[in-house]
This record gives C-alpha cells, sequence and structure tokens, in this order.
C-alpha cells in the first residue's frame, strides 16, 4: 500500500529581481522588449549570482524579457544548468508602459488617465494582484517540484516578486509601491516542507551597489 504520510522533504525556492535597467529617458518599460541591463545592473547580477552559487540549486527559470534573462546568465554559468523561460513570471501587464509617468507623475493628472486610477485596489492600470499571485505561485509549485529536496532559482521582476510574498504570508496584496521591501537584484527565499511554505527570508546581494542605483529603476 503507497504511503500516504506527507512529504517532509525540504525545497527552497529563491525569487531574484532582476539588476538595474540601462534607461536614460526613464520609460516605464514593462513588458516592452529591448531593454537590458546596465553597467551596473551586470554587476548586481554577478554579485547575485556569488550569493546563490554555492546553495543546492538544481533548477533555474527565468522570465522571458531580456534583463530578467541577463540577471540570470552568471548563475547558470556557475552552476552550469539550463535555464527554463516561463511567461508566468513575467513582469505585470501596465496600461502606462512605454511612458515616463515614473519620472514625471504629474502626467497622471491629464483626465484622459483619470479611468485608469479609478480602483487601486484591483488595480485598474493593469494586471489585476490576484491575477498576479496565482501565475507566480503556478510556477513556483512547478519550480519546487522540479528540485524536490534542493533549491530552485527563479528571476522576475519587483512586483510579481512583492505581490508572490504578501500572498505567501497571508497579506492583502494591494500595497503603497514606496513600502515595497524588493531592491534591484534582490532575493526572496521560499522555503518549503512538502509543499506547504514554513519561511521566508530576504536578501540583498547588491546592497553595496544599490546607492548607485537610477531612482527611477523601473521595475
Amino acid at each position: 500500500m503507497p504511503d500516504s504520510a506527507p512529504s517532509t522533504e525540504r525545497t527552497v525556492v529563491h525569487l531574484v529581481r532582476h539588476g538595474e535597467v540601462d534607461n536614460p529617458t526613464k520609460v516605464l518599460y514593462g513588458r516592452l522588449a529591448d531593454f537590458h541591463l546596465s553597467e551596473l545592473g551586470h554587476r548586481m547580477a554577478e554579485l547575485a549570482a556569488e550569493h546563490l552559487a554555492d546553495r543546492d540549486v538544481t533548477h533555474l527559470v527565468s522570465s522571458p524579457l531580456e534583463r530578467a534573462q541577463e540577471t540570470m546568465q552568471p548563475l547558470a554559468d556557475a552552476v552550469g544548468l539550463p535555464v527554463t523561460l516561463d511567461e508566468r513570471v513575467i513582469e505585470a501587464g501596465n496600461d502606462f508602459e512605454g511612458r515616463t509617468v515614473g519620472a514625471d507623475p504629474k502626467q497622471l493628472l491629464h483626465p484622459r488617465f483619470w479611468v485608469k486610477l479609478r480602483n487601486p485596489l484591483r488595480p485598474s492600470w493593469g494586471e489585476p494582484y490576484a491575477h498576479i499571485a496565482a501565475r507566480m505561485s503556478a510556477a513556483i509549485d512547478d519550480a519546487r517540484d522540479a528540485a524536490r529536496g534542493h533549491e530552485a532559482v527563479i528571476v522576475s521582476h519587483q512586483l510579481p516578486v512583492w505581490t508572490t510574498r504578501r500572498h505567501y504570508e497571508g497579506k492583502r496584496l494591494w500595497h503603497d509601491p514606496r513600502k515595497r521591501e524588493c531592491a534591484l537584484a534582490s532575493v526572496t527565499s521560499l522555503t518549503f516542507v512538502g509543499d506547504d511554505v514554513v519561511s521566508l527570508s530576504y536578501a540583498e546581494p547588491a546592497a553595496s551597489l544599490l546607492p548607485q542605483a537610477s531612482k527611477v529603476a523601473g521595475a
């Protein structure tokens, strides 16, 4: 008869935010193509790789966007593993993509934008938080299963990582963006026993470089 006892295997899934992007015009680049890491961003990626390279990593996943793949590359080189691209860990959809609202928030005062701002709890300007949490959780479950008893790394983006963290912490998903704890090249680690999250931790391997980063670093 099969053993029906719950699994006690310990698995860790690390969620890494990409490094700084070369974005001199301060565009909200969202899912737009051809936005790459800056020189500083590449250094951040190397520090994130150093932080994770000695761990028991057996599975790598990246958002398909260039900045995420470039952040993953130093770690992939260090551990000698292939990288799976997963659309489920891509940046959140945003109707302001391609605009410079981060550098010039006063643009949002124009009446044509008001309909997009009617419900910040959803949010009305882009992909619902609940949808972000659902797709990220599904990708995390698959990464956990692929790395059972070991560790997996997923490189994603600030809002998906932060929304996922709040989901696992049992907190409301809507939040003040200024209070996110998800710095460039940071690592949010979920520890599972079996299929259950038992702890969450956060690290900033590139903390020494953060003061040099752009004030409008995107996501």
